[in-house]
């Protein structure tokens, strides 16, 4: 992975997930760093105590010193330097496997201390300070639910002046712990350096000192060698204390704000309003609902995306998908006696969610922000378009489906291809059929229909119990008279994927172009949960039914399905055409599309086996009539 340098001063206060998310980077980096430091001081204590087997001892400080560039650091910086050097000190070690001879004072004094005064000092320091930085961040997320429970009564002042107070002092007291565990976690990476190869100087120094025999031989190679090392040293201890002062001056800086900057609303009386905003991203609190009459808040991090509202828990690598923005209206409300609450209402006018913003100033920012996106989106010709505009990283990570392109020939046998084959006995080379464009299949801009309820509630809990509406409208247990005498009667395990309006039935193409505009929409809508169903395939019907409830969701008649038809490449997709009458008396097409545990050309058959079946009984009834 790329090397991270350090992390920033300025990102402290924000108290970001991203931030949160590089901060564990270091803490694993420190982690190893501390597992590794307390290998490496068994290693060198063996040596130490081991005189009479410093064979072995030293061998085994030759693999140890080896091992460092098989440590699975999450930070890499100024690694190469560490490892070549300590390549060649193992090499060294291993040259002087046979002059097992040392004092074990030289041994205490420069090789064991060193790295005891960096695991007692340094690593205890970060592991001290990242306590500190814990309970700090504990105490501010108690003081910021305190604050956010304050009434809007005025004879509560006081008490919100105490509030205010205690939060600004807790807020002041976690950005001093995060400055000083940062600057801790940045300088930990150039500590590390000096501490691995500190401890190897004295060592070999120990070697050619006492022992003359190893003095003749590698005086000469090993004093050049150790004075590079010692030069690099003293230049990453240089680059260190300008490290230090830099980052000393810049918590300095930081800290030297006004203290108005801790508490939440501080300029409550006229705030300075952004009203043009198009995105916007911070803490709010979200209400849940836990039971009939009992509801509960919690505090997490929003943001826009896309022109959908993004929600990252702290921990988290990335967001999840709250509320599509889309034609939504949002206003201020009234909950709970609770201060800058707003809600967001879908483009059906029923209520969504409710947030709650820490100030006035945070409250209308998020009004009008969500306002704009939704007005900005649905002012434009081709709204997908103004939702790339907003944010381009959205569709950057959306590769194009390039396997529903146009086909010239059906997978399966649909009705109109049946009665072709029918009329036609003989095998006739018919000219190629043009392709129509999409624009004749289906209409720009028609909207598509999803078979996907995702609520602020449901995306925090998905495990809790509540009746989804169904985007055909769930029927109570009915029981269908016809099934039981149907002559054909197959189910199939589909998972709904979207519906729309189409302008024809005469070719199967539609169905291929409805499925590329469907999936193309949930992968720029980051919409992939879909609900299982059962098909049920009849001599009349076709029915999707809950397989929990046995709630029939949908119904439609075999006479009134035109087209059906499985993608020719992806095997499992499977749609078709259905013409229903309207109330101005003219008729409507719609196409659904369906993913199937099997394969859709075998849904495809039982649709047509259903259809051959209805027209047999058809012939049959006027020959009876006759």
């Amino acid at each position: 992975m790329p090397a991270v340098d350090k992390l920033l001063l300025e990102e402290a206060l924000q108290d970001s997930p991203q931030t949160r998310s590089l901060l564990s980077v270091f803490e694993e980096d420190a982690g190893t760093l501390t597992d590794y430091t307390n290998q490496l001081l068994q290693a060198m204590q063996r040596v130490y105590g081991a005189q009479n087997e410093m064979c072995l001892a030293t061998h085994q400080l030759s693999k140890q010193l080896l091992a460092y560039e098989k440590q699975n650091f999450a930070l890499g910086k100024g690694d190469e330097e560490v490892i070549s050097t300590l390549h060649y000190f193992a090499k060294v070690v291993d040259e002087l496997n046979v002059l097992h001879t040392e004092l074990a004072k030289q041994l205490a004094d420069t090789m064991i201390l060193p790295i005891i005064q960096f695991r007692e000092k340094d690593l205890t320091e970060v592991s001290t300070l990242k306590d500190l930085f814990g309970l700090a961040s504990n105490e501010h997320d108690l003081s910021m639910a305190k604050y956010s429970r304050l009434p809007k009564k005025k004879e509560n002042e006081k008490v919100k002046m105490d509030v205010v107070k205690e939060v600004a002092a807790a807020r002041r007291k976690q950005h001093l712990s995060s400055l000083q565990y940062y600057c801790a976690l940045n300088a930990l990476q150039d500590r590390k350096r000096v501490a691995m190869m500190e401890p190897m100087i004295g060592f070999a120094h120990g070697q050619i000192n006492f022992f003359k025999k190893g003095a003749e031989m590698f005086s000469q190679n090993m004093n050049s060698f150790l004075s590079s090392v010692a030069d690099m040293v003293q230049s990453i201890q240089v680059e260190l204390e300008a490290e230090a002062e830099k980052m000393r001056v810049s918590q300095q800086e930081l800290l030297s704000v006004d203290e108005s900057v801790y508490a939440p609303d501080f300029d409550v009386a006229a705030p300075q309003i952004n009203r043009n905003l198009i995105q916007k991203a911070g803490y709010l609190n979200l209400r849940s609902k836990t039971g009939l009459v009992t509801t509960t808040w919690e505090r997490l991090y929003f943001f826009t995306q896309g022109g959908n509202l993004m929600c990252q828990p702290r921990g988290a690598v990335a967001g999840g998908l709250i509320q599509d923005l889309d034609n939504c209206s949002v206003m201020a409300v009234d909950c709970e006696d609770r201060r800058y609450c707003f809600q967001i209402t879908t483009p059906n006018g029923k209520s969504g969610i409710i947030l709650q913003a820490e100030s006035r100033k945070e409250n209308e920012e998020w009004i009008c922000a969500i306002n704009n996106i939704s007005r900005q989106i649905y002012l434009t010709d081709n709204p997908e378009a103004v939702a790339i505009k907003l944010n381009q990283t959205a569709l950057q990570a959306v590769t194009p489906i390039t396997s529903f392109g146009k086909k010239q020939e059906s997978p399966c046998p649909s009705q109109h291809l049946r009665n072709v084959e029918l009329e036609n006995d003989k095998m006739v080379p018919t000219a190629a059929v043009p392709v129509p464009d999409a624009d004749e299949l289906i209409a720009p801009g028609t909207p598509i229909q999803f078979d996907i309820v995702l609520p602020a509630s449901e995306f925090l809990d998905q495990n809790r119990g509540s009746r989804r509406i169904n985007p055909f409208g769930e029927t109570e247990d009915e029981t269908f008279p016809e099934a039981e005498d149907s002559l054909l009667q197959q189910m199939f395990i589909v998972r709904f994927l979207g519906s729309m309006a189409v302008k024809t039935d005469n070719t199967t193409e539609v169905i291929y172009e409805a499925m590329r505009q469907v999936l193309a929409a949930r992968a720029i809508h980051n919409i992939f949960r879909t609900t299982e169903s059962h098909l049920m395939v009849t001599s009349q019907t076709l029915r999707l039914i809950d397989p929990q409830t046995q709630v029939t969701r949908a119904n439609f008649e075999l006479t009134s399905i035109t087209q059906f038809a499985a993608h020719q490449e992806n095997k499992r997709l499977v749609g078709f055409v259905v013409r229903t009458p309207e109330s101005t008396g003219g008729e409507a097409l719609s196409t659904y599309v369906f993913e199937s545990n099997s394969e859709g050309e075998k849904i495809c058959y039982a649709i047509n086996l259903g259809k051959e079946i209805i027209e047999v009984q058809k012939a049959h009834d006027l020959v009876s009539e006759c």
